[in-house]
C-alpha cells in the first residue's frame, strides 16, 4: 500500500492586529478544515484517525509561526507542518501595528 493523496483543502486567516503569525497560520488552517467534512476515510473503510495531513502555510516571517500550536489544530489523523515565506503584512498607518495575513494548505492522505 502507499500514501495517497484524497483531499486538499485551502484556508486564509488573519491577525488584525497584533501581528502574531501563529494566531494569523491557526486561522488559515481552521478555515481551510472548518468548511468541510470528509468522509472519505469512511467510504473507503478507512478511520479519520488513518489520515496523514501535510499542513503547508504562507507567512511573511516563517520563523515567527509556532508549528505545534498549528498541528494541534487537527481533529484527526497524524500531520506534519511546514511554513514557507509567503502571506502578507500590511503596517498600519502609525507604524506600531501590523495585519498579517496567512494561507494555508492541508493536503490529506490515506494509505490505499
Amino acid at each position: 500500500m502507499a500514501l495517497k493523496k484524497v483531499a486538499l483543502e485551502i484556508g486564509m486567516g488573519t491577525d488584525i492586529r497584533g501581528g502574531d503569525y501563529t494566531k494569523a497560520a491557526v486561522r488559515a488552517l481552521r478555515d481551510a478544515l472548518w468548511h468541510n467534512s470528509l468522509t472519505i476515510a469512511t467510504a473507503l473503510g478507512k478511520s479519520s484517525d488513518d489520515m496523514v495531513v501535510e499542513v503547508l502555510i504562507g507567512v511573511p516571517k516563517p520563523d515567527q509561526v509556532d508549528t505545534a500550536q498549528v498541528l494541534a489544530v487537527l481533529p484527526h489523523g497524524t500531520g506534519t507542518v511546514k511554513v514557507f515565506e509567503g502571506g502578507l503584512e500590511i503596517d498600519n498607518e502609525a507604524g506600531t501595528d501590523k495585519t498579517v495575513i496567512a494561507q494555508a494548505a492541508a493536503i490529506v492522505r490515506l494509505d490505499l
